[in-house]
């Protein structure tokens, strides 16, 4: 009778004949290193955020809630939130335009459509510290030799500091530009879907009706039609926004370390976790704050563009 429970637990998960057994043999691995890399290490950090856990992963002093006010109570958190706010006013219009951009241009082509898509879509592969590292050494490069200031030397203009400069704070450029190349080829794939889910007899019965190709069409018929690919794109810009971090840190570190400046939440919890100090309680209560932003954000925005509602 002992053997009862294990017996129909394990049918419920094998089902009639082991029908399930290669399901569990393909995705068990991935649910274990999913487990311990991942849902292991975010339980952990909660736990953390409640105890005293200076250089040591295992605290023993609880302390409560007093890394969560420390931590919302840091003028430099709130201002690294401030810094992520103004990252993302920049990156989420520009890479939604742009994305949306080259999808309506691909999906025109009539020849190399494919060779094209591949072309705007190879970015995505290159590593987020290999294209900071050539921003910051061969295009924004704060000496004569960069490819920025050597393009405004030929028109007369006075050589930029990129990454140094705070007024006007060019270093802003700088990231934007690299996060809009590496990113706009992946959000131009899913416009690319939503496009071509699109049937074509909304056009021609459009076209019956006279309207006229071009911004009226997409103004009435294609822009409508990729609603629910807007909103997953948004959301999703607005997530990997609060994520960044190699490009500010590969763009801006030095071996002075980072400049008070441009600090996102990453960077700054990284610096508190990490640092000198190594408060791995308090940088988890920061993460923990984070994530939590991050769940409302998600959940407010999905709830504002009407995600999962039935379209008309």
């Amino acid at each position: 009778m002992r053997g009862a429970p294990a017996t129909k637990l394990t049918r419920g998960l094998l089902g009639p004949q082991n029908r399930h057994l290669w399901f569990w043999i393909f995705v068990g691995p991935f649910v274990l290193g999913l487990t311990l890399f991942t849902y292991v290490p975010l339980a952990w950090s909660v736990y953390l955020s409640f105890f005293d856990a200076h250089n040591t992963v295992s605290p023993t002093d609880f302390v409560g809630f007093d890394n969560y006010t420390a931590m919302l109570g840091d003028d430099a958190f709130t201002d690294s939130l401030v810094t992520f706010l103004v990252f993302t006013a920049f990156i989420v219009p520009a890479t939604y335009a742009l994305s949306l951009a080259l999808a309506l241009m691909v999906n025109r082509l009539r020849w190399a459509q494919a060779f094209f898509r591949s072309v705007f879509f190879l970015p995505v592969a290159c590593s987020y510290v290999v294209a900071a590292l050539i921003w910051k050494m061969s295009i924004f490069n704060g000496v004569r030799f960069g490819l920025a200031n050597t393009v405004l030397d030929w028109f007369g203009a006075d050589q930029i500091a990129w990454l140094s400069t705070t007024d006007p704070p060019w270093y802003w450029l700088v990231i934007v530009t690299v996060r809009l190349w590496l990113q706009a080829g992946f959000y131009m794939v899913l416009f690319l879907a939503g496009l071509q889910r699109i049937s074509p007899r909304l056009y021609e019965a459009a076209a019956v009706d006279g309207a006229r190709p071009g911004w009226q069409v997409f103004r009435h018929i294609t822009f409508p039609q990729l609603r629910a690919t807007s909103v997953a794109v948004v959301l999703l810009l607005v997530i990997n926004a609060f994520q960044a971090f190699d490009e500010f840190y590969n763009l801006l570190s030095d071996s002075r370390g980072y400049p008070p400046y441009a600090r996102p939440p990453l960077v700054y919890l990284y610096y508190t976790a990490l640092g000198q100090g190594q408060d791995l309680g308090l940088g988890s209560a920061g993460a923990v704050i984070l994530a939590l932003i991050i769940a409302v954000v998600t959940v407010v925005q999905a709830r504002w563009f009407g995600l999962g509602r039935k379209e008309d």
